[in-house]
């Protein structure tokens, strides 16, 4: 079965036609500033399995890096993905639709998280990086 996702306007949807891979809180300063709030969520995928359903004309990307893009819809703003290398590898959890069958597993760059906000569970934290993780 398909996980579906889409934006709060309802003008992009898209599709994964495999599972999600991992899932994480980012706290690093860009997702913090990106999202307006103490961390994003995300979930990696198969950048095959994914594909846009509806709106991909609304889709906007904005280089956060040189190999990084972080892509939104154009009407309402709603974050929707990032890419490496021009691909979709990984989804904001929250635009998920139903359940993604996957919960985060740990924060990752805690090392610049918002000092006001403190981490109340127990998932494993990592400064950066997980050793040898990444979207890519």
């Amino acid at each position: 079965m398909a996980i579906t996702g889409s934006c709060l306007c309802g003008a992009v949807g898209y599709e994964i036609s495999g599972r999600l891979l991992d899932a994480c809180h980012c706290h690093c300063s860009m997702c913090r500033k990106a999202h307006g709030a103490a961390y994003a969520t995300y979930a990696s995928l198969q950048p095959e399995t994914f594909r846009w359903t509806s709106g991909e004309e609304f889709v906007t990307r904005y280089d956060s890096s040189p190999t990084m893009s972080r892509v939104f819809c154009s009407v309402c703003g709603s974050k929707l993905a990032v890419t490496e290398d021009g691909q979709i590898d990984a989804i904001t959890l929250g635009t998920v639709e139903g359940d993604p069958g996957i919960r985060p597993r740990s924060h990752i760059f805690t090392g610049s998280k918002a000092p006001w906000h403190e981490i109340s569970d127990a998932l494993p934290r990592f400064e950066e990086w997980p050793p040898g993780e990444g979207w890519g």
